[in-house]
């Protein structure tokens, strides 16, 4: 004769040991499933929707603190940024935050603004609250911690740390192909700030691409960017800077898509037209890319991607701590043609030669 389900009394909080013996099955079982253990997948596809079916009938509630006293977990993580600001870091916290919240995990974020102080300071006031790990977006991490850690674009290897990278060589060989084929030759060039953990990896990756394709960089078509701005500031005055100087160029390549809106209105303010005298070129693909007048074309990272990868490898290490993990995962780039860039005309004599 079949045991009869014991069923859980109304108004009384159900316990694991409650729930495990009205689904005649072990605690350990039940709490395999519900934490998403690594070992889940062992479970059956029945098994588990029965324990997340009367999990939810019965709207059970883990007791975190017993929990956190077993596994010495706080299913919390910290997240170290430059900035929360519009467009790129915006793509990739939707990602982070997404899957964070799906894996039932807090997380702390602090914006470092990219001061040296804060940098080093504040992976130690995260672990103070007892954070599971760490997640560090464009942004070094300058010494050993004692949980696990990934982090994206930091293009430094580093122990213990994992690290999402974008193929910068893939982006650019992309981004130069389509100028060259579409005529262009004297090509004006943004390298990031120095603080910024792209710069250097995407300029390393200009110069070999350009040198692949035999196109050559001028040092007086090089702008570099110094101000710490999230806005379209970033690139008007270096563009608007430029264009006093000369005109004898038809197209840039900017750091990123904030950039490239500020240099397209640094070019429309110094009375040419994008993409009819010059043509611009941005990276990320960030929302209003697609919006701007005129719509800009731009080297797609897959942001909120990126993101959801860096939060579900970190907690897969949180979970499976002596698990072998890996120490660079490389995501592909995409061209996204619109319409801010067009063939090059021939360089008629302009006021600015």
């Amino acid at each position: 004769m079949a045991k009869r389900k014991s069923i859980p009394d109304a108004g009384k909080p159900v316990t694991l040991k409650i729930l495990a013996e009205y689904l005649d099955l072990s605690p350990a079982t039940v709490s395999i499933v519900l934490n998403n253990s690594p070992v889940a997948k062992s479970i059956s596809p029945e098994t588990r929707q029965r324990v997340l079916a009367a999990a939810k009938k019965f709207e059970y509630r883990p007791n975190l603190h017993a929990r956190m006293l077993r596994t010495r977990l706080t299913n919390t993580v910290g997240v170290v940024v430059p900035e929360l600001s519009e467009g790129y870091f915006t793509g990739l916290m939707l990602g982070v935050e997404q899957y964070l919240l799906q894996a039932g995990y807090l997380y702390f974020t602090v914006s470092h603004l990219s001061r040296p102080d804060l940098i080093d300071e504040y992976p130690d006031l995260l672990m103070n609250r007892a954070i599971d790990g760490l997640l560090l977006v464009n942004t070094e991490l300058r010494k050993r911690v004692p949980v696990p850690a990934v982090a994206i674009s930091s293009h430094i290897k580093t122990p213990g740390v994992s690290n999402i990278v974008l193929d910068h060589d893939r982006a650019t060989r992309l981004a130069l192909r389509h100028l060259y084929e579409l005529g262009h030759r004297r090509i004006a060039f943004m390298k990031g700030q120095q603080f910024s953990l792209d710069s250097e990896s995407r300029w390393t990756s200009i110069n070999a691409i350009a040198k692949e394709i035999d196109l050559t960089i001028r040092p007086e078509l090089c702008i570099y960017l110094e101000k710490n701005s999230s806005s379209p500031d970033l690139g008007y005055p270096p563009v608007r800077e430029l264009l006093s100087r000369t005109h004898n160029f038809t197209a840039i390549f900017c750091f990123n898509d904030t950039a490239a809106i500020g240099a397209i209105r640094a070019i429309e303010d110094a009375g040419l037209s994008c993409p009819r005298d010059i043509s611009v070129i941005g990276f990320d693909d960030i929302v209003v890319a697609e919006y701007f007048n005129p719509r800009l074309t731009t080297v797609r990272q897959p942001l909120h991607k990126m993101g959801a990868s860096a939060a579900e490898l970190l907690v897969q290490r949180i979970q499976a701590p002596t698990q072998p993990y890996p120490e660079t995962v490389w995501f592909t780039p995409e061209l996204v043609v619109r319409e801010s860039t067009a063939a090059a005309k021939p360089l008629a004599r302009r006021a600015k030669s």
